[in-house]
């Protein structure tokens, strides 16, 4: 059976973004898209209600902020400057973005199993991390798993089922640092979850 979880975590020292809400108490900061690279770094896309980069550029775990449009900027987060904790890498699972942080605390949605998740919340207290439970409730089969989901993000966002496409496999095997025939192994894989869940759909409007 599997469970979902929404949890406010408390964000280490040196975690950048924790660091940085801390600073700013009243910033609410909103982690659109985050990409792992390898080797404890990351990048990550995001979103402030208030101004933010200089703060986030002196911190020693950001290597490069890219400023955008609309309060968005890009982060290019280096090895240890934050990302994921150890308990969530550890039990493989990934929360589901966009996710916001306030003060240094984290509000994740995640699901898994309901041993995952149980194993989840006793890693919290065990590793004396500070946490809230604010919800929980079973869902259904999901239609990926967390490491699916997670290619599944980087391919839509980098626009390889784009037509025409704007990155080929070897590019966006390149950009999630795995081998190119494990990528396109995972991409057949999703591409036959995804087409089996949405068959009786497709056929209903395309008479």
């Amino acid at each position: 059976m599997a469970q979902q979880l929404r949890i406010d975590v408390r964000l280490p020292e040196g975690h950048w973004a924790g660091d940085v809400t801390r600073i700013h108490p009243k910033a609410t900061l909103r982690i659109e898209q985050h990409m792992p690279l390898g080797k404890g770094r990351g990048t990550a896309r995001c979103w402030a209600n208030v101004p933010l980069d200089e703060t986030i550029t002196a911190h020693d775990g950001i290597d490069r902020l890219t400023p955008l449009e609309d309060g968005y900027f890009n982060v290019d987060i280096s090895a240890g400057g934050g990302g994921f904790l150890r308990p969530l890498i550890d039990l493989g699972v990934v929360p589901r973005t966009p996710f916001e942080v306030r003060d240094g605390w984290v509000e994740w949605t995640v699901e898994g199993h309901r041993e995952q998740m149980r194993d989840l919340i006793n890693r919290f207290r065990s590793d004396e991390i500070p946490h809230r439970l604010l919800s929980t409730r079973s869902t259904g089969p999901r239609l990926l798993t967390p490491r699916q989901r997670e290619v599944f993000e980087a391919a839509s966002r980098e626009g390889y089922w784009d037509v025409p496409r704007r990155i080929n496999l070897t590019e966006l095997a390149g950009l999630l640092n795995i081998a190119k025939s494990t990528l396109s192994n995972q991409l057949q894989r999703i591409e036959s979850a995804v087409f089996h869940a949405f068959t009786d759909e497709i056929r209903r409007q395309s008479p």
